[in-house]
């Protein structure tokens, strides 16, 4: 063969092994994770560890992954999408971008209202998102629901994360499945009246806000004030366990879905349904300060220090289902 065909020949065979910039060999599972690569990648390892399964991984926000996964089509590498929010699972199972699976383990250690009605994506780990307040100005007799925040007694006291992260998106989202739109609007009105400042780029700026004594209450994902507690256990700021509406605490998900052009969904699948078992599980949300999605495994030590709490019963999919409702609401209610 000569140098110029065997350059052609490479070219060729480089050209059949790449889809849509990512290269993969016929044995590699290929994950799209929204999750961070340090809070997944110890995951991989493990499961290449035990069982030899290859996993060549991308990792990106979710809005681009799941353009990415639409763009590509029935041509895509990928076998997984991993989220850390239900509402982006939601929208890319309803673009068809996920496949129903039958699996009785995954139902058995999932419980129904972390998961897609359809089972086409499973919650993996549970954050809450609830009340943190000062501890030298708030006394947690004072608190009570996320929509008394709204009452007039917390008016420059209240500190918030902006209205584009997509944990505030469906926590209003799940406020408008527990009370309508129209009461949901006038509590979150009642939020942003009652507001000490601009909102916040992100749930630590928040806290550290409190702590600073800027404003005395805010809402946040339970793992951030784990990070913060880890890092600086003396701050004088905790956790109140807040109820939405006649409901326990909002909760959202970090979850998975096979995806619906899978090469190797039967791979995916078992993938999916060792992340559900309780090693996996301790594992999975521990890295990130989270709560097991399997009821049968305890949390980390430190998050097990904040007490119990009830969860709402809500579907996570409505984070989904009314996730433009909410972001409709917010901008009119002036929540930026």
């Amino acid at each position: 063969m000569s140098p110029i065909t065997k350059i052609a020949s490479c070219a060729a065979l480089l050209a059949a092994v790449m889809v849509s910039g990512c290269t993969r060999t016929p044995s590699e599972l290929v994950v799209y994770s929204a999750r961070n690569e340090q809070l997944i990648k110890p995951m991989f390892d493990r499961y290449t560890a035990e069982t030899g399964q290859a996993i060549r991984f991308v990792t990106d926000d979710a809005g681009p992954l799941i353009e990415r996964l639409a763009a590509e089509g029935k041509n895509s590498p990928a076998d997984l999408l991993i989220t850390v929010d239900a509402g982006d699972l939601w929208h890319a199972a309803e673009r068809g971008l996920l496949r129903p699976i039958e699996s009785e383990k995954l139902t058995a250690n999932i419980p129904e209202h972390l998961r897609d009605p359809s089972n086409r994506w499973f919650g993996l780990s549970v954050r809450a998102r609830t009340i943190v307040h000062s501890t030298e100005r708030v006394k947690p007799e004072e608190l009570s629901t996320y929509e008394d925040l709204a009452n007039e007694r917390w008016r420059g006291r209240l500190c918030l994360r902006t209205s584009k992260s997509v944990y505030n998106q469906s926590l209003v989202a799940m406020m408008i499945a527990a009370h309508g739109e129209s009461k949901t609007e006038e509590i979150v009105r009642g939020w942003v009246a009652n507001l000490a400042t601009e909102p916040f780029s992100n749930d630590t700026r928040l806290m550290e806000a409190i702590v600073a004594g800027q404003c005395d209450v805010g809402i946040v994902n339970t793992y951030y004030f784990g990070r913060l507690q880890r890092d600086k256990p003396d701050q004088p700021i905790r956790l109140f366990w807040a109820h939405l509406g006649e409901g326990g605490v909002h909760v959202n998900i970090s979850g998975a879905g096979v995806t619906a052009s899978a090469p190797r969904a039967e791979q995916a699948q078992k993938f999916l349904e060792w992340l559900s078992e309780p090693e996996a599980q301790e594992l999975f949300a521990g890295l990130n300060l989270e709560y097991p999605a399997n009821p049968a495994v305890s949390a980390d030590p430190r998050v097990q220090s904040w007490g119990p709490f009830q969860a709402s019963p809500l579907n996570v999919a409505k984070a989904g289902e009314l996730q433009a409702a909410a972001v409709r609401l917010m901008d009119r209610a002036g929540f930026r």
